[in-house]
């Protein structure tokens, strides 16, 4: 299947020789040709040695695995978190064509000035800043010329390589198709800035209304949507720092800069908290680079073209996890992760009780701020994969935007701990999620179920007495250990039989040599005899060995 594959690809060659370089020995064989077995994962440094060397698109695909701390283990998300595509800036002049190309205007009657030396160039995209005829300041963010190709010729040997190893019981246990059909999906949505601008918007909306913080002092960039095509994207330029290397100002508490830290780790946390669990709509990629100090002592968000989505079912259960997991509940651990979970053998659920056991006991000596909420869900994830348990992709999402949060707010201001950040928060979560945002909406759809349970329990108890009376009713139970007394009762009843059928034949024996007045029967009595005699003996001789006799 991939030599077909490859043949149409020029990409082959040069795959298995990086892969042969690397000396990853699973996909060695994989690629040319040999035996393989089940797949065998290589160390996370040469994993990442990997797709630098692949180029720019698995580049970015090695930053997508980062964001599905479902799937890898925490130190291949740590190394894969770091990777950063090496890739040189393209000239002025072939952008300049692409940038003429999407615009409907001249370039000169749109902007009166482009610094044509780019501020940032990564594996999709290059960044320019430039001044529009107004004065306006705008960030231009321009798609590499013929990306777009170089991605589609990618995506396909991507999805070669999985289809063969859907093959395995590793593909099939993570659906390796599916995945590599999700990561093309996401490749393909980075190519149309549009939709980061929809995104961008979005946050922006969410954010611009709280009563957790002042929404005034955090902001996303405005998007020039009459300039913004699928190739370039045009939005606010936003002087600042990344706020890890920022001179942070005392401009609250007196000047303190320590309060001024402790205030902005406050209104960064309480951000994302509205985003995870009132929006359900998220910035998910929260890294360093991604978070400004502006010069007027905001915070803004920058690069949205990474977001997650959870529905209001997935805040509640999230929201209900936290809580077992402070009072280190692991039955309702269990039922939670099973409830959130999208394929799980029922038989795991003993063993996964016990493993949520074993991992809150870690915690019992620890005081709540010193718990790091990040790593405890790694551990779940973790535990998951260890009892085959696929989460959605959406909770490993946020999962990775949650550590990515605490890091940079630990890294900012040390002294910080979420859980103290979340308190406040809670009574309006768990009023939110018992009475909803119109409690009087709320309290009719209640109504309503009620109305609907009591008219259709008189029905469903009608049914089951019908079919229990008229001995339709089939119970489907499943003992345990049922199988080995099954096989135990099956062979003392054959042994029973056989003890009858050998007294038989030396009961029959007796008699017709009882009544032998012939040669004939006498021949008959004594094969009787013979027969009985070693079918005693093998009975005997298997009682024996089996060890029964004694019992």
């Amino acid at each position: 299947m991939l030599s077909s594959l490859a043949v149409t690809s020029s990409r082959q060659a040069e795959i298995v020789e990086i892969v042969l370089r690397n000396g990853w020995d699973y996909m060695k064989t994989l690629l040319t040709g040999g035996k393989t077995g089940e797949p065998d994962l290589p160390t996370p440094a040469v994993l990442r040695n990997i797709f630098v060397d692949l180029g720019p698109v698995y580049v970015k695909l090695g930053q997508l695995l980062s964001t599905r701390p479902d799937l890898l283990p925490a130190d291949y998300i740590d190394t894969l978190s770091s990777l950063q595509a090496d890739v040189p800036p393209i000239s002025w002049s072939e952008v300049e064509i692409l940038i003429r190309q999407q615009l409907s205007q001249p370039l000169e009657e749109i902007f009166s000035y482009i610094n044509t030396e780019c501020v940032a160039a990564g594996s999709i995209a290059q960044t320019y800043k430039a001044t529009l005829k107004d004065g306006t300041e705008v960030a231009l963010k321009v798609q590499r010329p013929g990306i777009d190709k170089i991605v589609d010729k990618d995506i396909a040997l991507l999805k070669g390589l999985g289809e063969l190893v859907s093959f395995t019981e590793f593909g099939k246990d993570y659906d390796i198709l599916s995945l590599a059909e999700e990561f093309a999906v996401a490749l393909r949505a980075e190519l149309d800035f549009t939709k980061e601008a929809g995104y961008t918007d979005e946050l922006r909306r969410n954010l611009s209304t709280s009563k957790w913080f002042e929404p005034k002092q955090i902001m996303l960039p405005k998007v020039y949507w009459e300039l913004t095509t699928p190739k370039l994207l045009v939005l606010e330029w936003l002087n600042g720092k990344p706020i890890l290397s920022a001179k942070v100002k005392g401009t609250n508490y007196n000047g303190d800069i320590n309060s001024e830290k402790q205030a902005l780790s406050t209104l960064l946390c309480r951000a994302f908290f509205q985003q995870f669990y009132i929006d359900g709509f998220f910035h998910a990629d929260p890294h360093p680079g991604n978070i400004f100090y502006l010069e007027d002592g905001r915070v803004a968000l920058l690069d949205c073209g990474m977001v997650g989505r959870l529905d209001p079912r997935s805040q509640q259960n999230l929201t209900e996890l936290l809580l077992a997991i402070v009072d280190l509940d692991a039955k309702r651990c269990t039922q939670l992760t099973l409830e959130m979970a999208e394929v799980a053998q029922r038989s795991n659920l003993a063993k996964l009780e016990n493993d949520y056991s074993k991992m809150l006991r870690k915690y019992y000596n620890l005081s709540l701020t010193e718990i790091n909420f990040s790593e405890v869900f790694y551990d779940i994830l973790q535990l998951c994969r260890n009892n085959k348990i696929k989460l959605p992709s959406n909770l490993g999402l946020f999962s990775k935007t949650l550590a990515n949060l605490e890091g940079v707010a630990r890294s900012f201001y040390p002294q910080i701990n979420l859980l103290d950040e979340i308190k406040p928060l809670m009574t309006d979560l768990f009023r939110r999620q018992l009475l909803g945002d119109d409690p009087v909406q709320t309290l009719l759809r209640t109504a309503i179920d009620v109305k609907n349970l009591s008219l259709e329990s008189p029905r469903q108890l009608d049914l089951f007495l019908d079919r229990l009376t008229s001995e339709t009713l089939k119970w489907n139970l499943t003992l345990k250990d049922i199988e080995p007394l099954r096989r135990s009762v099956d062979k003392s009843a054959n042994r029973l039989s056989f003890s009858v059928v050998v007294g038989s034949l030396i009961i029959g024996a007796a008699i017709v040599t009882a009544g032998s007045q012939g040669s004939q029967l006498s021949l008959l009595s004594e094969a009787l005899f013979a027969v009985a005699s070693f079918l005693g003996l093998w009975l005997i001789i298997s009682i024996l060995r089996s060890g029964r006799w004694r019992e």
